[in-house]
């Protein structure tokens, strides 16, 4: 199962439905209100996710780990050595080990096309930066208000995304 192509259009940038929006804004706000009466949920206990990346270590790459594992998720961080230049069948091997080790796949700073062709082959769930802060979902964040901090609402609006596609 890959992201829906309206969560990533090249030329355009990933983009969300309203329903999507709405969806995303819901689960945000459950888990917003869940955090302020101290009662996060854990439902992504015995999930492991991956965390594919092609930078050193940055707030996206913060952002996702902390929003995964306060859901109760385990996350493998590795630099990818994949690129546009790498065979077709070793990107096909790579994304179905992936999808045999992990519930999920982020990919931040990866190219777009090479992010696709993970996805198509992974058979889970492969993220396109969805922790990094131009990503639609991140964007929401704001939406939220100011009961809790920026900071906090970015991370609800990870936690959202990713129950929506893996919990």
């Amino acid at each position: 199962m890959r992201l829906p192509n309206r969560l990533r259009e090249p030329e355009a940038g990933p983009q969300l439905s309203p329903l999507d929006v709405a969806s995303l804004l819901c689960r945000a706000r459950m888990l917003q209100r869940a955090a302020l009466e101290g009662t996060t949920p854990k439902p992504l206990r015995g999930k492991n996710l991956g965390l594919l990346y092609e930078t050193p270590c940055d707030a996206a790459h913060a952002l996702f780990c902390d929003a995964a594992e306060r859901l109760g998720a385990r996350v493998a961080t590795m630099r990818s050595s994949l690129s546009l230049d790498t065979p077709p069948q070793e990107v096909r091997h790579t994304a179905r080990m992936l999808g045999r080790l992990y519930e999920a796949v982020e990919c931040q700073d990866m190219d777009p096309a090479l992010v696709r062709q993970i996805g198509e082959h992974a058979g889970i769930p492969v993220f396109d930066g969805a922790a990094m802060e131009d990503h639609p979902a991140v964007r929401l964040a704001e939406l939220l208000g100011d009961g809790t901090s920026l900071a906090d609402n970015r991370r609800f609006m990870v936690q959202a995304l990713l129950l929506e596609h893996i919990g």
